[in-house]
């Protein structure tokens, strides 16, 4: 299992998912990526949304950065 991380607090929905969903269709089976957004949009709809494409989402956490929050999915 490998950990793999990705910034999407630069973009705005729906590209927050669409690259999510991009880095997640190249890892293996049980390997994690954790995703660093903004709230508000992209906090509701990339967790939802990876759950709906049946992938796992295993946290959702507030980072000390303000309005940054990281949600760790395994694939």
């Amino acid at each position: 299992m490998a950990t793999y991380n990705l910034d999407v607090t630069k973009d705005h929905c729906p590209m927050t998912f669409v690259k999510t969903k991009i880095e997640l269709n190249k890892l293996q089976k049980g390997d994690v990526l954790q995703v660093k957004l903004l709230e508000g949009e992209p906090l509701e709809n990339v967790p939802r949304s990876a759950r709906e494409q049946g992938f796992n989402v295993l946290s959702v956490t507030a980072t000390e950065q303000n309005g940054v929050h990281l949600v760790t999915i395994e694939k």
